[in-house]
């Protein structure tokens, strides 16, 4: 296919571009319904007499369920088609909107923010049907538009809601606010159940042979399986053990948490044996087996990638307000392009891995990155603003363009696990937000960006290590045929 009619293609709205369209905005809406309460704490908070440690509580508890959430979602795509399950996403995100929009007290505020944790899973849904409509060829740039495109969702809240709240006045402005993206998410839910199919006419929807959790090809990539869930838990306890500084749970709440998770590891543990057991009897035929350790690199770069960028968006006005004492609507402005950039970069990186190979494209976007996060590291006061800001979005390109180079290979490793795959790479976004977030509690801004950008070597070392997505994937179809799978 030629470049011209590829563009025509993503500009179109028929065949495979109607399907990347109807879902990078499905993507836009959960996001829109997720960060919907963000630009609206200091309304909320003077309307209902929170405290700032409440608030705090709140920002925490919205991305406590995303981890786990992913997971579960991951597996859940693979078995019901990505159709049914992003139509039932975006009508449970209404629901647990129009819960928050009419809380009543603290305790309805911290369910309902805790419970929308879940509608950040549906990133991973798209992942699973934007791979079903694309070839190999172009799939790293179908995936870039899809997740640069979706992720303006909080974007959009945070420039349109304060103004709606504001027209609409009086202590209620806020939640009639919030109600409308669960209106929105209520209408699209329908619509996109009524617009969409999970594959093109006479392809086959490859599922999983079992659920429970990922199949796995040796008995060595199982233990790695094993190890490599231990950080979601740990990300987890982290997140109680803030929650109890903050004096929402007791101590002894925590330690039942922290209980609580460990019995659920052990029971994962379980269940992923059980899938697996075969493994421990016969080897899995040649054809039929793929590498862990591609999961593991690519949950290892997103970590670094889309988990410094949801903890940098959140500190760099007040760092850019501190450093160089410019207005808070400047500095505003400023840290939003940080965010914004993602609609170039993103379709970019993918378009990168394209044409240009999706290792190395991802660890020479890895490395820019990490070059990217150590000048944002000696940024001081003396700089000149436009100097600051240059390597700022220098920074935010490549680290995008990395994550959308990660999600280019997602969907190559294996067809009928590309959910459970996606879920398990976006659950380390957010473990690498919470660690990230974590840092900077502790440390000033210039250790808080070194850090990340030590994360982001190791990242692209680890990267080094990803085979090259070549040759064919081989699927089974239901009567038994194999059906090869271009990868390239």
């Amino acid at each position: 296919m030629s470049t011209s009619s590829m563009k025509a293609n993503f500009l179109s709205f028929t065949g495979r571009a109607k399907i990347l369209h109807m879902t990078w905005f499905a993507f836009f809406v959960t996001f829109l319904v997720w960060f919907s309460h963000a630009p609206l704490l200091l309304v909320i908070q003077e309307a209902m007499g929170l405290s700032d440690q409440q608030i705090k509580t709140l920002l925490i508890l919205n991305v406590a369920l995303t981890i786990p959430a992913r997971i579960v979602t991951g597996m859940l795509v693979d078995i019901y088609g990505p159709r049914k399950m992003y139509a039932a996403m975006l009508l449970l995100s209404a629901i647990l909107c129009f819960f928050f929009a009419t809380a009543q007290s603290f305790e309805t505020l911290a369910l309902s923010r805790f419970l929308l944790g879940f509608v950040g899973a549906g990133f991973v849904i798209g992942i699973r049907m934007i791979s079903e409509w694309y070839p190999a060829k172009q799939l790293g740039l179908a995936e870039g538009i899809y997740k640069g495109l979706g992720n303006v969702g909080s974007a959009a809240a945070a420039i349109s809601l304060p103004t709606i709240a504001l027209m609409i006045g009086g202590d209620d402005g806020w939640r009639f606010a919030t109600a409308i993206t669960g209106v929105i998410a209520l209408i699209y839910a329908g619509i996109y159940y009524v617009s969409v199919t999970d594959t093109p006419a006479g392809s086959t929807y490859f599922k999983p042979n079992k659920s429970g959790g990922l199949e796995i090809s040796s008995k060595g990539d199982l233990f790695f399986y094993l190890l490599m869930n231990i950080p979601m838990y740990l990300a987890m306890a982290v997140l109680t053990w803030k929650v109890a500084g903050l004096g929402l749970i007791s101590e002894s709440a925590a330690y039942i948490i922290y209980a609580v998770l460990v019995l659920i590891y052990a029971y994962q543990c379980k269940k992923i044996y059980h899938v697996n057991k075969d493994i421990f009897v016969k080897q899995m035929p040649e054809i039929h087996r793929y590498k862990f350790k591609q999961v593991a690199i690519l949950s290892v770069a997103y970590a670094v990638t889309f988990g410094s960028e949801l903890a940098v968006v959140s500190m760099l006005p007040l760092f850019f307000k501190e450093t160089f004492l410019m207005p808070i609507a400047m500095a505003g402005m400023v840290g939003a392009t940080f965010a914004i950039m993602d609609i170039l970069s993103c379709p970019s990186g993918g378009w990168i891995s394209d044409h240009f190979g999706r290792k190395r494209s991802m660890v020479l976007l890895l490395t820019g990155a990490c070059i990217g996060f150590f000048g944002m590291s000696q940024i001081t006061g003396q700089w000149p603003v436009a100097l600051a800001v240059a390597v700022m979005m220098f920074a935010s390109f490549c680290l995008g363009a990395a994550a959308g180079c990660v999600f280019a290979v997602v969907p190559l490793i294996k067809r009928r696990l590309t959910g459970q795959i996606a879920g398990m790479v976006g659950a380390y976004g957010n473990i690498g937000a919470v660690v990230f977030l974590t840092v900077f509690s502790l440390v000033p801004a210039s250790a808080f960006f070194m850090t990340i950008s030590g994360g982001i070597l190791f990242a692209a070392i680890c990267g080094l290590f990803l085979d090259e997505p070549k040759g064919t994937m081989v699927e089974v179809l239901p009567d038994g045929t194999i059906e090869r799978i271009e990868l390239h």
